[in-house]
């Protein structure tokens, strides 16, 4: 009976240490708060904002450009960057330009030399990061949303968005996406990709653009174009707003 019982209390402590390693962060936070103590001082457009992940424990960097209306665009970045590397800031400045409000998210990072294979065990953060962006735009009267994403953000955006969506967020521009397909999802979905874009994402063209059901979604390439569309971010920009402006009304 006492051995029964130790072993019960045994497994019991056991599951409870188990649930303390779920429940810890995934993501590395610091190496977040060195992204931002890089972006900050350098910050020309926008205003930085922290919003709150679920539950409280992590503050993280949102950069925030607001526009006159009620449209706004969640920006989310790829894998291991922040919100305003590369094409990422030129995608939040030039949408606001066009009179889009922005939302550029700092998305879980893991560690400099994390592979692709790492992230996914970040997405349940991702996807609620993605919410409470949601929930800033919303609780400033904008009330069409979209989200533009690009390579493993276009992975975590579809976390979200496979999940329980807000019905706020009506469109979606995904950019180099290497994994998944649109099965499932109804809302507009533009798939935007580089003719000389990664082999994972010129293999998965064609499963991809099958998948899309809503009439206003479509697949587009941009010649000549790589995962970065270096050299070609004015053509890359014009495609998101050119569908953004038909599917954000």
């Amino acid at each position: 009976m006492k051995q029964n019982l130790l072993m019960g209390w045994l497994g019991a402590l056991a599951a409870l240490f188990s649930m303390a390693a779920l429940a810890q962060p995934v993501a590395d936070y610091a190496r977040e708060k060195k992204w931002a103590d890089e972006v900050l001082p350098g910050l020309v457009v926008g205003d930085p904002v922290y919003l709150q992940t679920p539950r409280g424990h992590h503050r993280f960097l949102a950069l925030f450009t607001p526009a006159a209306g009620d449209r706004a665009v969640i920006v989310v970045h790829g894998m291991g960057i922040h919100p305003d590397w590369g094409l990422i800031g030129t995608l939040r400045t030039e949408l606001a330009d066009r009179g889009l409000a922005t939302l550029s998210v700092q998305m879980p990072v893991l560690a400099a030399d994390a592979q692709g294979s790492d992230y996914p065990p970040t997405f349940p953060e991702a996807a609620a990061r993605i919410g409470q962006a949601v929930d800033f735009l919303k609780a400033k009267g904008y009330t069409h949303l979209a989200i533009v994403s690009h390579s493993m953000g276009s992975r975590m955006s579809h976390a979200y968005l496979a999940g329980h969506p807000d019905a706020a967020v009506q469109a979606w521009a995904s950019l180099g996406l290497s994994v998944d397909d649109y099965a499932g999802l109804k809302l507009p979905v533009l798939d935007l990709y580089g003719a000389n874009d990664l082999a994972p994402v010129l293999t998965g063209a064609a499963k991809r653009r099958a998948s899309l059901v809503d009439r206003h979604s479509r697949q587009e390439t941009i010649p000549h174009a790589d995962h970065f569309y270096t050299g070609h971010e004015a053509e890359m920009v014009d495609a998101v707003a050119g569908f953004l402006k038909t599917t954000l009304k």
